[in-house]
């Protein structure tokens, strides 16, 4: 089991840059792909990006490609996600997530781990 928690979330103008933080805790001596994914009101969650274990393979959505960037540190077992270029579609709650072992998958239901989310509101 691993617990997840998100930071980094808040209300910012559009064109300005984010920085969430995803901590995880518990059984972090197994290896996880992890995840950003983002539901904004009304609609489906949706993929953002992933990242393998070793930071040797990530995959972004054509939405924020270009803009985000994935990013972890396994010593500190801590996921991030830096939002550049921030617009107002991108508001959403923002979801880290892992699955033990390696994946390439962009669906939410392949996923075992979930954090309880962090909201991000980008309006002028």
């Amino acid at each position: 089991q691993v617990q997840l928690v998100e930071s980094g979330g808040g209300l910012v103008q559009p064109g300005v840059s984010l920085r969430l933080s995803c901590a995880a805790s518990g059984d972090t001596s197994s290896s996880y792909t992890m995840g950003w994914f983002r539901q904004a009101p009304g609609k489906e969650r949706e993929f953002v990006a992933i990242i393998s274990w070793t930071s040797s393979w990530y995959y972004y959505a054509d939405s924020v490609k270009g803009r985000f960037t994935i990013s972890r540190d396994n010593a500190k077992n801590t996921l991030y996600l830096q939002m550049n270029s921030l617009k107002p579609e991108d508001t959403a709650v923002y979801y880290c997530a892992a699955r033990r072992g390696y994946t390439d998958s962009i669906k939410s239901v392949d996923y075992n781990y979930w954090g309880q989310g962090t909201q991000v509101t980008v309006s002028s």
